[in-house]
């Protein structure tokens, strides 16, 4: 669930069926009080337009869409008469594009492309305002998955290096606590030839921050990191000296982020 705020109000966004579904409950709120937004989602339905379009929707969407029933309701739409509920329209027709769901933050929900229709209803300044949060909405969240895309890299490449540490660095008879000690300090190295601080440095001086130096780590840094990684380790299996490893890593590291600083710098360019 994540929330946007359109106007001064809270639009909720759930995942529905591998989609994106916008709370017409809160854009309702939007334009009346919370007891008036059911009868707007109500009569919003009342329009033959409006049936027209979720019927075309579901028809292009939806394989499971009951036509004939449709057809019914759209033969009745506009009439004087003609009332549906979205329980009734959802019953009936087999419809995906909206849903009720029940709860403390539940509420009836529609498929973005159905919600900013609906966001005319409300106004057409909402709707644009709407479209544009939830476009922000949905570049943020590409960002952060392209974080962690580089995190879990960085994860996997630290297996890589841990198991080179495991097999050429640490003597059979060593215990728990001196092997802990010695992965520990293979850690650092790269610490100290990306960051330029070990570990316990770093949380020395940040001692309010969670987690660890990694953790606050660019995307950048988290490239050349993963790149370290693979690069220490088949430099531990061709047993080079540490300290002659450190001071290549570090070498490696300042070339690495100057090209990824300067492909940045050509994107920001353009």
């Amino acid at each position: 669930m994540a929330k946007i705020k359109v106007q001064e109000t809270d639009i909720t966004i759930v995942r529905v069926n591998n989609g994106d579904y916008i709370s017409l409950t809160d854009m309702a709120n939007a334009k009346e009080s919370g007891s008036r937004a059911a009868d707007i989602i109500k009569n919003w339905l009342r329009n033959r337009y409006t049936l027209e379009f979720l019927g075309t929707w579901e028809i292009i969407n939806n394989p499971n869409f009951k036509v004939v029933e449709f057809d019914h309701f759209k033969s009745q739409a506009g009439l004087p008469s003609f009332v549906m509920s979205v329980s009734e329209w959802i019953q009936k027709t087999d419809a995906i594009g909206i849903v009720v769901q029940k709860g403390k933050y539940g509420g009836t929900f529609a498929h973005k492309d159905i919600a900013f229709e609906f966001g005319s209803a409300i106004s057409v300044q909402f709707k644009l305002y709407l479209i544009t949060e939830f476009q922000r909405l949905k570049e943020h969240e590409q960002q952060q998955l392209g974080w962690s895309a580089k995190r879990e890299l960085s994860k996997i490449n630290y297996h890589i290096h841990t198991d080179a540490v495991k097999h050429n660095l640490i003597p059979e008879e060593l215990t728990a606590q001196q092997i802990s000690i010695v992965y520990a300090s293979e850690a650092d190295v790269l610490n100290m030839a990306l960051f330029g601080i070990t570990a316990k440095q770093w949380r020395d001086a940040n001692p309010d921050l969670k987690g660890n130096i990694r953790d606050y780590a660019t995307i950048n840094e988290l490239i050349c990191l993963s790149n370290m990684e693979n690069i220490n380790a088949v430099l531990i299996n061709e047993q080079v000296p540490q300290s002659d490893r450190l001071l290549k890593l570090n070498q490696i590291a300042i070339q690495q982020m100057r090209v990824l600083q300067e492909v940045e710098n050509r994107k920001l360019l353009k």
